[in-house]
């Protein structure tokens, strides 16, 4: 049976519900892998759209401010270090790979200078990985070729601010 962008939503919806605890985030991880393993979502959201633009905004929550983001990819694409400011994010690896930096936070943003974060580690988003940014984890993502990813927001980083940083 194939898995629904409104199945992903409700299920998204019902497990944040409660807070965006850690084992509530996990349970949306979770949903966010059965959604890439299932073929029929992939082809209909990632797999059977072409680019531009990167970013879709394909479901956003009237209640809870959740969004359902498509990304692709045409090419390869740095990324800066960043957060998502004041949410959390999942991506979910659909094609391709990504590699992935994580960084922490070495001197808070202040007086309008930029936080300075040095590289923690780096690791491989690969097809069916899906991983939690909980809010305030400064990643930078790194693709050396074509790749789609299904991502799950706290709330549209479209209309939140985000945090300067700059590497130390």
């Amino acid at each position: 049976m194939t898995y629904t962008l409104e199945q992903l939503a409700d299920d998204c919806r019902d497990a944040l519900r409660a807070g965006e605890t850690p084992e509530a985030l996990d349970k949306v991880r979770g949903f966010v892998r059965k959604a890439l393993a299932d073929d029929r979502f992939m082809a209909d959201h990632l797999l059977n759209r072409e680019p531009p633009p990167e970013r879709n905004v394909i479901f956003e929550d009237p209640e809870l401010g959740f969004c359902i983001c498509a990304h692709i990819y045409a090419g390869a694409k740095p990324g800066d270090p960043h957060d998502h400011g004041p949410t959390w994010a999942i991506y979910g690896q659909g094609e391709g790979e990504t590699e992935m930096t994580d960084w922490r936070i070495v001197q808070p943003a202040a007086n309008g200078q930029p936080a300075l974060v040095e590289k923690t580690r780096s690791y491989i988003l690969k097809p069916g990985d899906a991983h939690i940014y909980p809010t305030g984890a400064v990643h930078a993502p790194l693709r050396y070729g074509a790749t789609r990813l299904l991502r799950i927001e706290g709330a549209n980083t479209d209309r939140i601010m985000r945090t300067p940083i700059a590497v130390a």
